[in-house]
């Protein structure tokens, strides 16, 4: 895995070679096995996780399946700037390969590269407005 790989994310597609170097540096890159969490509900929902390849299943309790995420797709961009608890168990279906961004590895970058900590912080905000919008949308009568 490579600086390189972080363009497979849209989130962070935009950033340029220098920031995605930055955020690299800081990510911690995991092997799960198929059948391990990678997070379990009400856990301290301590950072983002991106799923470089494999597929994560999502349940909650009294709920049952959420879905699944693969290759590309992040989780828990929130957490990186709120504290609180996962809403869901994150379980490999597969073996996977993620990266996680912890909430102090972030307060690093803010410290360390804080035009790449703004980009990001930028691109989290639009992705967050962009489900507001997606889930206000029924109420709106149109």
């Amino acid at each position: 895995m490579t600086p390189t790989d972080l363009k497979r994310f849209s989130l962070l597609a935009e950033l340029s070679d220098d920031d995605r170097d930055a955020l690299f540096e800081l990510l911690e890159v995991k092997k799960i096995r198929k059948g391990r969490s990678v997070y379990r509900q009400t856990g301290e929902a301590d950072g983002l996780v991106m799923v470089f390849s494999g597929t994560l299943h999502l349940s909650r309790k009294g709920e049952g399946e959420l879905g699944s995420v693969g290759e590309g797709q992040l989780l828990g961009t929130a957490s990186l700037l709120s504290m609180g608890q996962r809403e869901a168990t994150a379980k490999a279906e597969t073996d996977c390969e993620v990266a996680l961004l912890s909430r102090n590895a972030y307060r690093r970058l803010v410290d360390d590269h804080p035009r790449t900590a703004c980009r990001l912080t930028e691109a989290i905000a639009q992705d967050l407005s962009a489900l507001l919008r997606e889930a206000l949308e029924p109420l709106s009568g149109t």
